[in-house]
């Protein structure tokens, strides 16, 4: 089965995806490519199914960067390939054949590029990573590379849709401390439940920020079983873990 390569025209001529769940090894679950280290799926499949979506970007596996995700906004600057992943949630590089990979199963995964400048970036935008500023963070380490914010382009691969998101009065009363205007990217739920646009969020945060090109691919992650992974879906569920889905981006 071939690998489900998601792209933004945006994104290019810089090399990109967003891989859906089809053409990998794992099995039960995990049925499909998972990529997520953090799963309890076979370490074996896992790193098969990394294998696979170095091959598709062209690129030697070693050279497949990512960091250890913890919802924040902390960035790391890569010049070279490490063997460990570094604890944040970004990663920006100007060094052609390094790919920068981000997993999510509902979360945002936003790839940046400034082709001009030779500099790229990859963030895990979670509610809260993009609360504590996750995308600006990324934004400014570019930067520091030589990028341009007026010239950086970013995309959104399948997250969560907001009609799939439902959160509690405590989650948007956060939202709201850190700036009202964010009331926009709530919907009314039953009772006291809301429908968080977590998308729409990461778009305005990123306009906002100065990035005016910038497009979500409008793929949802938990109304699509069979094309991806999603957290809360698995949780519904009550099923025993979840795949984690790649977003990655080279020069």
């Amino acid at each position: 089965m071939t690998l489900d390569i998601i792209t933004s025209d945006l994104i290019a001529p810089a090399k990109h995806g967003f891989f859906g769940r089809s053409g990998g090894a794992s099995s039960g679950v995990f049925h499909g490519l998972n990529c997520g280290h953090g799963s309890s799926d076979q370490s074996q499949a896992v790193a098969l199914n990394r294998v696979r979506v170095a091959q598709a970007l062209g690129i030697d596996p070693e050279n497949l960067m990512g960091v250890t995700q913890v919802h924040s906004a902390d960035v790391t600057v890569l010049r070279d390939a490490v063997p460990d992943r570094p604890r944040g949630d970004a990663i920006v590089t100007d060094k052609p054949g390094l790919a920068l990979s981000i997993l999510t199963a509902d979360c945002a995964p936003v790839l940046f590029a400034d082709t001009e400048a030779g500099v790229i970036g990859a963030a895990h935008a979670g509610w809260k990573g993009a609360l504590a500023g996750v995308l600006e963070a990324t934004i400014e380490a570019m930067e520091t590379l030589g990028a341009e914010r007026g010239r950086i382009v970013a995309a959104i691969g399948p997250t969560i849709s907001q009609k799939s998101y439902e959160v509690g009065p405590e989650f948007v009363d956060a939202f709201i401390a850190e700036d009202d205007r964010a009331l926009r990217f709530f919907a009314g739920g039953e009772g006291d439940r809301m429908q968080f646009d977590l998308p729409g969020y990461v778009l305005w945060r990123l306009r906002e920020a100065g990035v005016r090109n910038a497009e979500w691919t409008r793929h949802c992650t938990y109304a699509d079983p069979d094309r991806f992974f999603s957290y809360r879906r698995a949780t519904h569920r009550r099923e025993a873990d979840y795949g984690r889905l790649i977003s990655a981006i080279c020069l």
